[in-house]
């Protein structure tokens, strides 16, 4: 026993001193490793008209910043990414109490900018209230400031991060945003992702698709509310926002209602949704026009919550944030400014598994040909639907739902 235990010390000491070789903070090789790659990346930022004063500026004394989570560290356990979209159930992230009041706060925004935003409106055609929910949902109305270095951020996110071509990318293009001198290096800021300002733009969102409305000179989505609001609008609009339709309806399903057909392949005009059974919460009326829009099935909690039928609107802002429960946040507080109602249908108590359980599910699903996307560990809409079609090809209870149970079934079978 205590030569186990011997052994035991010395190898996580061995691993501890693995990972300061490779990856610690004060380690002159790490450093020295990590200077090196950064300088390897000022080619790249060169092609894209970066100075040199700009890029040392930038890189000088640089470290990574190993506090970030979802890092690839040798040694270290995995630490989960923290996004709340992808680890809390529906009725955890959907909270009535911080979405009534963030509702209340965006009326008053609503009549302060209500020039601005009808301008918006004009240019672009999405919803005010779609404008103000996002900037609700990722900046607290302006109120949660970044307080992390993006350079930092992107860096270390491209050299020790799990999508390390995605955030090389990103870097470079930050360096490219101090270049044109719109922001200095001390107030380029970012959440741990390294998304920015009051919409929480990465670099390459910033570069193709801020607006300066309020006339500055530059779009400053740091400080500016205006500009912040129509470079949200203009991403959308670039995502396949169309103009004067809703982004979802909240409707009860037929009782026999097939939870496997949640896909957003899967599209019928809501007039069709509507005569196959599917009724819109508080008895509301669509219109001739609204009968026409193409939708798709969405059920977040699968049969255990609210249902919706999704316009391509839903999808556009999904591409701000991959998540069905982002958008059901930023759609149902836009419609909470207006209509101060819930959902009609309450969330369901369920249990949402962890991530590394979804990875488990997910590979055996695609081992056994229901399931073809990626390996992510997120229960999203082509998850949910693979593992409907296991429960009826297996005789389980259909209710596209990843419980541990389902996943204690595959395991044995």
């Amino acid at each position: 026993m205590i030569m186990a235990s011997t052994r035991m010390r010395t190898a996580t000491l061995a691993v501890l001193c693995m990972v300061a070789a490779i990856v610690g903070a004060h380690g002159a090789a790490a450093d020295a490793a990590f200077t090196a790659w950064l300088q390897s990346l000022w080619p790249q930022a060169r092609a894209l008209g970066v100075s040199r004063q700009t890029f040392d500026e930038a890189t000088r004394g640089l470290e990574p910043d190993l506090s970030l989570p979802d890092l690839a560290l040798p040694g270290r356990p995995q630490r989960a990414p923290g996004q709340a979209e992808f680890v809390e159930t529906p009725a955890d992230y959907l909270k009535e109490p911080q979405i009534a009041g963030l509702a209340i706060q965006g009326r008053k925004l609503y009549r302060q900018y209500r020039p601005v935003l009808d301008s918006i409106e004009r240019r672009f055609g999405v919803d005010p209230t779609i404008l103000l929910a996002i900037f609700g949902r990722e900046s607290d109305y302006g109120r949660a400031r970044d307080s992390k270095s993006a350079i930092r951020v992107l860096a270390t996110q491209a050299y020790l991060g799990k999508r390390k071509d995605k955030f090389r990318e990103e870097f470079v293009l930050a360096l490219k945003i101090l270049q044109q001198g719109r922001i200095k290096l001390a107030d380029l800021k970012s959440s741990w992702a390294g998304a920015m300002g009051l919409p929480q733009f990465l670099p390459s969102d910033y570069l193709k698709y801020a607006v300066d409305i309020d006339g500055r000179g530059y779009p400053d989505i740091w400080n500016s509310v205006p500009d912040a609001l129509a470079s949200a609008a203009r991403q959308l609009v670039g995502e396949g926002w169309q103009r004067g339709v809703r982004w979802a309806y909240e409707v009860h399903p037929p009782a026999n209602v097939d939870c496997t057909i949640g896909v957003p392949q899967y599209t019928l005009p809501l007039g069709e949704w509507l005569k196959r059974g599917f009724v819109p919460a508080y008895g509301r009326t669509l219109s001739p026009a609204e009968r026409a829009v193409p939708a798709s099935l969405v059920q977040p909690a699968g049969l255990y919550g609210p249902s919706f039928l999704a316009t391509a609107n839903y999808f556009a802002l999904k591409q701000y944030n991959f998540s069905d429960l982002y958008v059901l946040f930023v759609g149902h507080l836009a419609d909470r400014m207006r209509d101060p109602r819930p959902f009609q249908t309450p969330w369901g108590k369920v249990a949402q598994l962890p991530t590394g359980d979804l990875v488990r599910m997910q590979q055996m699903l695609t081992a056994r040909g229901y399931y073809r996307d990626k390996i992510d560990g997120k229960a999203g809409m082509l998850t949910r639907a693979a593992l409907g079609e296991y429960q009826k090809r297996n005789g389980l209870k259909l209710d596209c739902w990843p419980s541990a149970a389902v996943l204690a079934h595959m395991q044995a079978h």
